[in-house]
């Protein structure tokens, strides 16, 4: 009888813990914004390097770096001035944080825009900007956010 008793015991709390955790759990509905500067060049290997600030809804805002590396088929160079995005599916502040995955296809001269929608796991980045800069190609890669000062070339 106490081999029976202990793994439906066992069972029965974990549930419990498990459903405690999930009513606790924050709804992934914060707003937070990124408002960022991006310089970068490219001769096949695509490299960007830029600062913004991502602010939220709740009052929270975080200086970050943020850096794009990818490869493909390109050459150019650009800077964005003014960029902006829009985090979706974020619990807090932290979950911006990461490398998102980015794909593209450029072709712009002198003055130009971009526009783009990143992803990592269930977060969403969607990017707006305009700058100046020659770029021509396809190329793949990553977009990395980090606190200010942590981005390691």
């Amino acid at each position: 009888m106490k081999q029976r008793t202990l793994p439906l015991l066992g069972a029965g709390l974990a549930l419990a813990l498990f459903g405690t955790a999930q009513a606790h759990a924050a709804p992934a509905n914060l707003d937070c914004k990124l408002s960022f500067s991006l310089t970068g060049w490219s001769l096949i290997f695509k490299h960007a390097e830029g600062h913004g600030t991502v602010s939220c809804e709740n009052g929270e805002s975080m200086a970050v770096d943020i850096s794009a590396k990818g490869g493909g088929i390109t050459v150019g160079k650009s800077h964005i001035d003014n960029g902006h995005g829009r985090f979706t599916d974020v619990h807090n502040i932290n979950d911006v944080l990461g490398t998102y995955a980015q794909g593209d296809v450029s072709a712009g001269a002198v003055k130009s825009g971009t526009a783009q929608v990143l992803s990592k796991g269930t977060v969403s980045l969607a990017l707006a900007g305009s700058g100046e800069g020659v770029e021509l190609g396809v190329s793949v890669g990553g977009f990395t956010i980090e606190k200010a000062g942590t981005i390691h070339k």
